[in-house]
Protein backbone atom coordinates (compact mmCIF):
# COMPACT_ATOMS: atom_id res chain seq x y z
CA UNK A 1 0.00 0.00 0.00
CA UNK A 2 1.49 3.31 -1.11
CA UNK A 3 1.61 6.10 1.41
CA UNK A 4 -1.79 7.96 -0.86
CA UNK A 5 -3.30 4.90 -0.32
CA UNK A 6 -2.67 4.89 3.31
CA UNK A 7 -4.03 8.85 3.44
CA UNK A 8 -6.83 7.82 1.47
CA UNK A 9 -7.81 5.01 3.66
CA UNK A 10 -7.50 7.06 6.53
CA UNK A 11 -9.30 9.82 5.32
CA UNK A 12 -12.07 7.38 4.41
CA UNK A 13 -12.29 6.14 7.86
CA UNK A 14 -12.75 9.30 9.54
CA UNK A 15 -14.79 10.32 6.94
CA UNK A 16 -16.65 7.35 7.62
CA UNK A 17 -16.50 7.37 11.61
CA UNK A 18 -18.21 10.99 11.13
CA UNK A 19 -21.03 10.05 9.06
CA UNK A 20 -22.43 7.46 11.43
CA UNK A 21 -22.23 9.65 14.05
CA UNK A 22 -25.01 11.81 12.18
CA UNK A 23 -27.09 9.29 12.48
CA UNK A 24 -26.01 8.08 16.11
CA UNK A 25 -25.74 11.51 17.49
CA UNK A 26 -29.22 13.65 19.09
CA UNK A 27 -28.04 17.41 19.11
CA UNK A 28 -29.31 19.02 21.89
CA UNK A 29 -31.96 21.98 22.08
CA UNK A 30 -31.81 25.37 21.62
CA UNK A 31 -32.49 26.71 25.31
CA UNK A 32 -36.10 28.10 26.50
CA UNK A 33 -35.50 31.82 26.38
CA UNK A 34 -34.96 33.45 23.07
CA UNK A 35 -33.16 36.36 22.06
CA UNK A 36 -34.83 39.03 23.65
CA UNK A 37 -37.35 40.84 21.38
CA UNK A 38 -37.13 38.23 18.57
CA UNK A 39 -40.06 37.47 17.39
CA UNK A 40 -42.06 34.09 18.56
CA UNK A 41 -41.02 31.13 16.72
CA UNK A 42 -44.57 29.30 15.87
CA UNK A 43 -43.29 25.91 15.14
CA UNK A 44 -40.15 24.89 16.14
CA UNK A 45 -40.21 22.18 13.93
CA UNK A 46 -40.39 24.34 11.42
CA UNK A 47 -38.32 27.28 11.53
CA UNK A 48 -39.39 27.79 7.44
CA UNK A 49 -42.92 27.24 8.15
CA UNK A 50 -43.89 30.87 7.72
CA UNK A 51 -41.88 31.21 4.45
CA UNK A 52 -44.52 28.98 2.70
CA UNK A 53 -45.84 29.54 -0.91
CA UNK A 54 -48.17 32.33 -0.57
CA UNK A 55 -47.29 33.50 2.69
CA UNK A 56 -46.40 37.10 2.11
CA UNK A 57 -46.45 39.44 4.96
CA UNK A 58 -48.97 42.51 4.07
CA UNK A 59 -46.05 44.90 4.47
CA UNK A 60 -44.82 43.55 0.62
CA UNK A 61 -48.00 44.37 -0.73
CA UNK A 62 -47.71 46.26 -3.90
CA UNK A 63 -44.20 45.56 -4.46
CA UNK A 64 -43.37 44.89 -7.80
CA UNK A 65 -42.57 40.90 -8.97
CA UNK A 66 -38.85 41.30 -9.74
CA UNK A 67 -35.74 39.72 -9.91
CA UNK A 68 -32.56 42.25 -8.68
CA UNK A 69 -29.35 41.28 -10.14
CA UNK A 70 -25.95 42.71 -8.47
CA UNK A 71 -23.54 42.68 -11.63
CA UNK A 72 -20.26 42.67 -10.25
CA UNK A 73 -17.66 44.05 -12.89
CA UNK A 74 -20.14 45.92 -14.46
CA UNK A 75 -20.86 47.68 -11.51
CA UNK A 76 -24.72 47.75 -11.88
CA UNK A 77 -28.26 45.91 -11.35
CA UNK A 78 -30.31 44.61 -13.81
CA UNK A 79 -33.83 44.03 -12.73
CA UNK A 80 -35.74 40.88 -14.57
CA UNK A 81 -39.74 41.09 -14.93
CA UNK A 82 -40.15 37.28 -13.70
CA UNK A 83 -43.64 37.39 -15.91
CA UNK A 84 -41.79 37.84 -19.39
CA UNK A 85 -38.31 37.00 -18.35
CA UNK A 86 -36.83 40.20 -20.06
CA UNK A 87 -34.69 42.51 -18.20
CA UNK A 88 -36.88 45.89 -17.68
CA UNK A 89 -34.50 48.31 -15.73
CA UNK A 90 -31.27 48.84 -15.23
CA UNK A 91 -29.01 51.56 -13.03
CA UNK A 92 -25.41 51.87 -12.01
CA UNK A 93 -24.98 51.40 -8.37
CA UNK A 94 -21.14 51.70 -6.05
CA UNK A 95 -18.11 49.91 -7.02
CA UNK A 96 -18.35 46.23 -7.07
CA UNK A 97 -21.48 45.54 -6.06
CA UNK A 98 -22.34 41.35 -4.14
CA UNK A 99 -25.27 40.66 -3.21
CA UNK A 100 -29.45 42.04 -2.66
CA UNK A 101 -30.09 41.60 0.86
CA UNK A 102 -33.83 42.36 1.88
CA UNK A 103 -33.95 44.45 5.32
CA UNK A 104 -35.42 43.24 8.35
CA UNK A 105 -38.73 45.25 8.15
CA UNK A 106 -38.85 44.15 4.19
CA UNK A 107 -39.14 47.65 3.00
CA UNK A 108 -35.90 47.91 1.47
CA UNK A 109 -33.34 46.11 -0.66
CA UNK A 110 -29.77 46.99 0.16
CA UNK A 111 -27.16 46.85 -2.70
CA UNK A 112 -23.67 45.75 -0.63
CA UNK A 113 -20.68 47.56 -2.51
CA UNK A 114 -18.08 46.18 -1.48
CA UNK A 115 -15.65 48.16 -3.62
CA UNK A 116 -12.77 45.21 -2.81
CA UNK A 117 -9.49 46.32 -2.24
CA UNK A 118 -10.47 50.01 -1.86
CA UNK A 119 -12.00 52.23 0.72
CA UNK A 120 -15.14 53.65 -0.75
CA UNK A 121 -17.51 50.77 0.33
CA UNK A 122 -21.52 51.72 -0.31
CA UNK A 123 -25.04 50.44 0.51
CA UNK A 124 -27.38 51.65 -2.28
CA UNK A 125 -30.89 51.28 -1.20
CA UNK A 126 -33.77 50.03 -3.59
CA UNK A 127 -37.58 50.76 -3.00
CA UNK A 128 -38.78 47.63 -3.78
CA UNK A 129 -42.64 49.39 -4.50
CA UNK A 130 -40.92 51.38 -7.71
CA UNK A 131 -37.73 49.02 -8.42
CA UNK A 132 -35.81 52.18 -8.30
CA UNK A 133 -32.25 53.23 -6.10
CA UNK A 134 -31.71 55.97 -3.79
CA UNK A 135 -29.10 57.40 -2.45
CA UNK A 136 -26.10 55.59 -1.58
CA UNK A 137 -24.75 55.25 2.29
CA UNK A 138 -21.09 55.27 2.92
CA UNK A 139 -20.30 51.65 4.63
CA UNK A 140 -16.24 49.73 5.07
CA UNK A 141 -16.53 47.23 3.23
CA UNK A 142 -19.74 45.30 3.04
CA UNK A 143 -19.51 42.17 0.99
CA UNK A 144 -22.81 41.04 2.67
CA UNK A 145 -25.15 41.69 5.11
CA UNK A 146 -27.25 40.40 7.41
CA UNK A 147 -29.45 41.09 10.65
CA UNK A 148 -30.06 40.36 13.90
CA UNK A 149 -33.46 37.75 14.89
CA UNK A 150 -34.48 40.89 16.77
CA UNK A 151 -34.13 43.35 14.10
CA UNK A 152 -32.02 45.95 16.03
CA UNK A 153 -28.70 45.44 13.74
CA UNK A 154 -27.62 45.20 10.17
CA UNK A 155 -24.57 43.12 10.75
CA UNK A 156 -22.30 44.13 7.94
CA UNK A 157 -19.93 41.39 6.96
CA UNK A 158 -16.72 43.51 6.32
CA UNK A 159 -14.95 40.75 4.70
CA UNK A 160 -11.61 41.48 3.86
CA UNK A 161 -11.76 44.01 6.99
CA UNK A 162 -11.86 40.24 9.17
CA UNK A 163 -14.93 42.28 11.01
CA UNK A 164 -18.47 42.26 11.69
CA UNK A 165 -20.14 46.15 11.93
CA UNK A 166 -23.49 46.16 13.79
CA UNK A 167 -24.85 49.37 12.62
CA UNK A 168 -28.62 50.84 13.12
CA UNK A 169 -30.79 48.97 10.64
CA UNK A 170 -32.37 51.98 8.72
CA UNK A 171 -29.70 54.52 9.17
CA UNK A 172 -26.13 52.38 9.11
CA UNK A 173 -24.88 54.34 11.80
CA UNK A 174 -22.39 52.28 13.13
CA UNK A 175 -23.56 50.40 16.85
CA UNK A 176 -20.06 48.37 17.01
CA UNK A 177 -17.88 45.40 16.14
CA UNK A 178 -16.97 42.45 16.63
CA UNK A 179 -13.60 41.47 15.10
CA UNK A 180 -12.77 37.75 13.49
CA UNK A 181 -9.38 37.64 13.22
CA UNK A 182 -9.75 33.90 12.54
CA UNK A 183 -11.96 34.50 9.80
CA UNK A 184 -10.24 35.68 6.39
CA UNK A 185 -12.84 35.91 3.94
CA UNK A 186 -16.04 35.51 6.42
CA UNK A 187 -19.18 36.21 4.38
CA UNK A 188 -22.27 34.10 4.76
CA UNK A 189 -24.08 33.42 7.86
CA UNK A 190 -27.25 31.24 9.71
CA UNK A 191 -29.06 31.91 12.95
CA UNK A 192 -29.81 29.52 16.06
CA UNK A 193 -33.70 28.97 16.37
CA UNK A 194 -33.42 30.92 19.36
CA UNK A 195 -31.72 33.44 18.05
CA UNK A 196 -28.92 33.79 20.05
CA UNK A 197 -26.17 33.21 18.49
CA UNK A 198 -24.81 32.93 14.65
CA UNK A 199 -22.13 31.05 12.71
CA UNK A 200 -20.22 32.42 9.95
CA UNK A 201 -18.24 30.86 7.32
CA UNK A 202 -14.62 31.59 6.60
CA UNK A 203 -14.11 31.52 3.02
CA UNK A 204 -10.37 31.47 3.14
CA UNK A 205 -9.19 29.43 6.13
CA UNK A 206 -11.61 26.30 5.79
CA UNK A 207 -13.10 27.90 9.44
CA UNK A 208 -16.54 28.61 10.90
CA UNK A 209 -17.08 31.15 13.91
CA UNK A 210 -19.59 31.26 16.28
CA UNK A 211 -20.61 34.58 17.31
CA UNK A 212 -22.74 35.25 20.71
CA UNK A 213 -25.64 37.94 19.84
CA UNK A 214 -26.01 38.36 23.12
CA UNK A 215 -22.47 39.02 25.02
CA UNK A 216 -21.19 40.33 21.63
CA UNK A 217 -18.47 38.21 21.45
CA UNK A 218 -16.69 35.61 18.97
CA UNK A 219 -17.57 31.90 21.16
CA UNK A 220 -14.94 29.55 18.98
CA UNK A 221 -13.92 28.74 15.83
CA UNK A 222 -14.52 25.40 13.82
CA UNK A 223 -11.83 23.60 10.82
CA UNK A 224 -14.51 21.50 9.06
CA UNK A 225 -12.31 18.24 8.20
CA UNK A 226 -12.07 17.41 4.30
CA UNK A 227 -14.01 14.22 2.91
CA UNK A 228 -11.63 11.46 1.31
CA UNK A 229 -12.42 12.25 -1.92
CA UNK A 230 -14.20 15.11 -4.03
CA UNK A 231 -15.00 15.38 -7.82
CA UNK A 232 -12.59 16.02 -10.37
CA UNK A 233 -12.72 19.06 -12.52
CA UNK A 234 -12.64 18.47 -16.01
CA UNK A 235 -12.48 21.31 -18.03
CA UNK A 236 -12.89 20.03 -21.73
CA UNK A 237 -15.86 16.94 -20.59
CA UNK A 238 -18.71 17.46 -22.71
CA UNK A 239 -21.49 19.03 -20.94
CA UNK A 240 -25.07 17.64 -20.43
CA UNK A 241 -27.65 18.37 -23.28
CA UNK A 242 -31.02 19.42 -22.60
CA UNK A 243 -33.20 16.26 -21.00
CA UNK A 244 -30.02 14.28 -20.59
CA UNK A 245 -29.60 13.13 -17.29
CA UNK A 246 -26.56 14.77 -14.86
CA UNK A 247 -23.96 12.14 -13.11
CA UNK A 248 -22.06 12.92 -10.62
CA UNK A 249 -19.04 12.37 -12.42
CA UNK A 250 -15.39 10.94 -11.88
CA UNK A 251 -14.15 11.59 -8.07
CA UNK A 252 -10.03 11.75 -7.08
CA UNK A 253 -8.33 11.56 -4.12
CA UNK A 254 -8.88 14.49 -1.76
CA UNK A 255 -5.20 16.09 -1.47
CA UNK A 256 -6.41 19.26 -0.31
CA UNK A 257 -6.36 19.91 3.31
CA UNK A 258 -8.30 23.13 3.66
CA UNK A 259 -12.19 23.93 2.54
CA UNK A 260 -13.58 26.43 1.31
CA UNK A 261 -16.84 26.91 3.09
CA UNK A 262 -19.54 29.72 1.66
CA UNK A 263 -23.07 29.47 2.03
CA UNK A 264 -24.66 28.18 5.45
CA UNK A 265 -28.35 27.26 6.42
CA UNK A 266 -30.05 25.32 8.83
CA UNK A 267 -32.14 22.02 9.14
CA UNK A 268 -36.26 23.15 9.42
CA UNK A 269 -35.74 22.12 13.29
CA UNK A 270 -32.56 24.22 14.12
CA UNK A 271 -30.99 20.87 15.30
CA UNK A 272 -28.27 21.35 12.19
CA UNK A 273 -26.82 23.24 10.35
CA UNK A 274 -25.52 22.23 6.61
CA UNK A 275 -22.52 24.53 5.08
CA UNK A 276 -21.76 24.41 1.34
CA UNK A 277 -18.52 23.88 0.36
CA UNK A 278 -15.71 24.97 -2.83
CA UNK A 279 -13.42 22.45 -2.04
CA UNK A 280 -15.32 19.78 -1.09
CA UNK A 281 -17.67 19.55 -3.47
CA UNK A 282 -20.42 18.93 -0.94
CA UNK A 283 -22.37 20.03 2.22
CA UNK A 284 -20.82 19.51 5.74
CA UNK A 285 -22.85 18.68 8.75
CA UNK A 286 -22.71 20.47 11.68
CA UNK A 287 -24.11 20.75 15.02
CA UNK A 288 -24.56 24.07 15.80
CA UNK A 289 -24.87 24.41 19.71
CA UNK A 290 -22.17 22.27 20.40
CA UNK A 291 -20.57 23.33 17.78
CA UNK A 292 -18.90 19.96 15.94
CA UNK A 293 -18.90 18.28 12.60
CA UNK A 294 -21.42 15.39 11.88
CA UNK A 295 -20.99 14.29 8.96
CA UNK A 296 -20.95 15.22 5.06
CA UNK A 297 -23.24 15.03 1.92
CA UNK A 298 -21.32 14.88 -1.66
CA UNK A 299 -23.20 16.92 -4.04
CA UNK A 300 -21.63 18.59 -6.98
CA UNK A 301 -18.18 20.19 -8.38
CA UNK A 302 -18.23 23.68 -6.52
CA UNK A 303 -20.57 23.18 -3.92
CA UNK A 304 -21.98 27.00 -2.91
CA UNK A 305 -25.46 28.38 -2.62
CA UNK A 306 -28.13 26.75 -0.38
CA UNK A 307 -31.53 27.52 -0.28
CA UNK A 308 -34.66 25.78 1.47
CA UNK A 309 -37.85 25.10 -0.72
CA UNK A 310 -40.71 26.91 0.00
CA UNK A 311 -42.45 23.54 1.87
CA UNK A 312 -39.17 23.19 4.34
CA UNK A 313 -38.65 19.66 2.62
CA UNK A 314 -36.13 19.69 0.23
CA UNK A 315 -32.45 21.98 0.50
CA UNK A 316 -31.29 23.22 -2.82
CA UNK A 317 -27.86 23.17 -3.93
CA UNK A 318 -25.99 25.49 -6.49
CA UNK A 319 -22.56 24.16 -7.76
CA UNK A 320 -20.61 26.35 -9.74
CA UNK A 321 -18.57 23.06 -11.76
CA UNK A 322 -15.60 24.46 -10.15
CA UNK A 323 -12.75 24.53 -7.56
CA UNK A 324 -11.31 28.20 -8.35
CA UNK A 325 -12.70 31.81 -7.37
CA UNK A 326 -12.29 32.73 -10.55
CA UNK A 327 -13.96 30.00 -13.07
CA UNK A 328 -14.17 29.64 -16.26
CA UNK A 329 -17.76 29.77 -18.70
CA UNK A 330 -19.55 26.58 -19.40
CA UNK A 331 -18.66 24.94 -16.20
CA UNK A 332 -19.48 21.16 -14.79
CA UNK A 333 -22.43 23.16 -12.70
CA UNK A 334 -25.67 22.83 -11.73
CA UNK A 335 -28.11 22.10 -8.95
CA UNK A 336 -28.93 19.52 -6.41
CA UNK A 337 -31.25 18.81 -4.14
CA UNK A 338 -31.27 17.37 -0.95
CA UNK A 339 -33.99 15.66 1.02
CA UNK A 340 -33.84 17.30 4.84
CA UNK A 341 -35.65 14.37 6.36
CA UNK A 342 -33.05 11.42 5.17
CA UNK A 343 -30.00 13.88 4.09
CA UNK A 344 -30.11 12.23 1.08
CA UNK A 345 -29.66 13.65 -2.47
CA UNK A 346 -32.72 12.86 -4.33
CA UNK A 347 -32.40 14.90 -7.73
CA UNK A 348 -29.41 16.69 -9.95
CA UNK A 349 -30.21 19.09 -12.71
CA UNK A 350 -27.41 20.19 -15.14
CA UNK A 351 -27.27 22.97 -16.89
CA UNK A 352 -27.22 21.78 -20.53
CA UNK A 353 -24.23 22.82 -21.86
CA UNK A 354 -22.42 23.73 -18.65
CA UNK A 355 -23.17 26.65 -16.73
CA UNK A 356 -22.11 28.21 -12.80
CA UNK A 357 -24.61 28.47 -10.73
CA UNK A 358 -24.08 30.79 -7.50
CA UNK A 359 -26.63 32.51 -5.50
CA UNK A 360 -29.76 33.31 -5.72
CA UNK A 361 -33.20 32.22 -4.04
CA UNK A 362 -36.75 30.53 -4.49
CA UNK A 363 -40.09 32.33 -6.46
CA UNK A 364 -42.57 33.04 -3.96
CA UNK A 365 -44.88 30.44 -5.17
CA UNK A 366 -41.79 27.75 -5.21
CA UNK A 367 -42.16 26.81 -8.10
CA UNK A 368 -38.63 28.43 -9.54
CA UNK A 369 -34.85 28.48 -7.93
CA UNK A 370 -33.36 31.82 -9.77
CA UNK A 371 -29.92 31.37 -9.40
CA UNK A 372 -26.91 33.93 -10.97
CA UNK A 373 -24.61 32.53 -13.51
CA UNK A 374 -21.38 33.51 -12.26
CA UNK A 375 -18.95 33.10 -14.80
CA UNK A 376 -21.40 33.02 -17.32
CA UNK A 377 -23.22 36.36 -17.66
CA UNK A 378 -26.50 35.37 -17.23
CA UNK A 379 -29.48 34.44 -14.96
CA UNK A 380 -30.78 31.00 -14.39
CA UNK A 381 -34.28 30.03 -13.82
CA UNK A 382 -34.84 26.48 -12.81
CA UNK A 383 -37.78 24.54 -12.76
CA UNK A 384 -38.72 23.18 -8.75
CA UNK A 385 -40.76 20.15 -10.36
CA UNK A 386 -38.62 18.91 -13.53
CA UNK A 387 -35.03 20.88 -12.77
CA UNK A 388 -35.93 22.30 -16.46
CA UNK A 389 -33.51 25.55 -17.18
CA UNK A 390 -34.41 29.16 -18.78
CA UNK A 391 -31.87 31.46 -19.20
CA UNK A 392 -31.44 35.27 -19.23
CA UNK A 393 -28.47 37.33 -20.23
CA UNK A 394 -27.84 39.76 -17.85
CA UNK A 395 -24.00 41.92 -17.14
CA UNK A 396 -21.19 40.90 -16.22
CA UNK A 397 -20.42 38.94 -13.55
CA UNK A 398 -23.83 38.59 -11.80
CA UNK A 399 -23.44 37.06 -8.20
CA UNK A 400 -26.46 37.01 -5.10
CA UNK A 401 -29.15 38.05 -6.60
CA UNK A 402 -32.67 38.08 -4.75
CA UNK A 403 -36.24 37.56 -5.95
CA UNK A 404 -38.61 39.77 -4.55
CA UNK A 405 -41.29 39.55 -2.86
CA UNK A 406 -40.65 36.69 -0.56
CA UNK A 407 -42.72 34.85 1.74
CA UNK A 408 -42.02 35.21 5.86
CA UNK A 409 -42.42 37.72 8.42
CA UNK A 410 -39.20 39.02 8.51
CA UNK A 411 -35.75 38.66 6.94
CA UNK A 412 -32.19 38.04 8.49
CA UNK A 413 -30.47 38.99 5.32
CA UNK A 414 -28.04 37.96 2.56
CA UNK A 415 -30.18 37.19 -0.62
CA UNK A 416 -33.29 36.45 1.71
CA UNK A 417 -32.87 34.02 4.61
CA UNK A 418 -36.75 34.57 5.78
CA UNK A 419 -38.47 33.84 8.86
Amino acid sequence: MTHRDVAAFLCAALCLAALAGVARSTPPQPGAVALPGMPAQPDAKNIYGETAAGRLAPAVAGDLERVYVPDLRSGDVRVIDPATLEVVDRFKVGIGPQHIVPAYDLRTLWVTNNAEGRTDGSLTPIDPRTGRPGKAVPVDDPYNMYFTPDGKSAIVVAEALRRLDFRDPRTMALQYSIATPECPGINHAEFALDGRFAIFTCEFSGKLVKVDLVRHEVLGYLTLQMPATRFKEQPTAPRPKAGQAWEPGPTEICTVQRGMPQDIRSAPDGSRFYVADMHADGVHVIEPIAFRQLGFIATGLGAHGLYPSRDGKRLYVSARGTHRVHGARRGAGGVVVIDFATEKVVARWPVPGGGSPDMGNVSADGRHLWLSGRYDDVVYRFDTASGEVTTIAVGAEPHGLTVWPQPGRYSLGHTGNMR
